[in-house]
């Protein structure tokens, strides 16, 4: 099958699950059609850039949610590995000693959460990458050549759909002019998770004093070293319930009462 088949097909795929979700197309689709069409259980994507916080996009379920989430959070997986070499990072069976020892903390959680298998493609374009699509499956599974063809082939056209909107926030051309690229509606916000995240982070800057960066670090460690989900820790902290201190353990609105 050529390449140009092939992205064709995944188009069509991808434009029926947007049609049965009754919205234009967005990555949301893109995760469920590569759902339907291949050997795996869920999947997720994660906006992520060494500039600024990372993020989770979308998941099918309450898997690939945590999935996206404890990468962030741990700072491993093959969601990470795969953003940093820039090449799909395959781990059909995540109880391998190899992959534990690869992921000492990341293996253990995705097992627990029923995670078995993940694939990370990361999204690319150029020297441009805004993200990584995950795929999970709840057993063992290899995908073969035309399967991980076919997951490329979804990869790509979600990186053209975060390219369009990224371009449409920050008011260059996106298509038609009316967001009609993204596939951005009433179920599917992009910014939902990003904006959160990015608010807490900007908090934590004043808060601690520290550059972007460093405050990211804080928010992620202290998600992981409490057991909570990084957007939950963020809606924590934006909404003052949560407050850092460069000086002092982190103090919740409820201690202090």
């Amino acid at each position: 099958m050529t390449y140009g088949s092939r992205s064709s097909r995944i188009r069509v795929l991808v434009a029926e699950q947007a049609a049965l979700r009754g919205g234009r197309v967005g990555v949301v689709d893109v995760c469920t059609a590569a759902v339907a069409a291949l050997p795996v259980g869920g999947a997720g994507m994660s906006a992520m850039s060494p500039a600024t916080a990372s993020h989770p996009l979308c998941g099918t379920d309450e898997i690939s949610e945590q999935l996206e989430e404890l990468q962030l959070t741990l700072g491993e997986g093959p969601c990470v590995d795969a953003f940093t070499y820039g090449s799909a990072v395959l781990a059909p069976d995540l109880r391998t000693g190899e992959l534990r020892d690869r992921w000492p903390v990341f293996a253990g959680a995705a097992l627990d959460a029923g995670a078995r298998a993940v694939f990370a493609l990361p999204l690319q374009m150029g020297a441009i990458s805004p993200g990584v699509l995950d795929l999970y499956a709840h057993v063992p599974v290899r995908l073969d050549a035309e399967q991980l063809a076919d997951a490329l082939a979804f990869a790509d056209l979600a990186t053209l759909l975060l390219l369009d909107a990224r371009i449409d926030e920050e008011g260059g051309p996106s298509g038609d002019g009316d967001g009609a690229a993204t596939g951005r509606g009433p179920d599917e916000d992009l910014g939902g998770y990003r904006a959160e995240i990015s608010q807490a982070t900007g908090v934590l800057t004043v808060q601690l004093g520290v550059e972007i960066d460093e405050a990211f670090v804080r928010l992620r460690a202290y998600a992981y070293a409490h057991g909570r989900r990084l957007t939950v820790v963020a809606a924590d902290v934006v909404a003052h319930r949560l407050r850092f201190s460069p000086d002092a353990e982190p103090t919740r609105a409820d201690d202090d009462a």
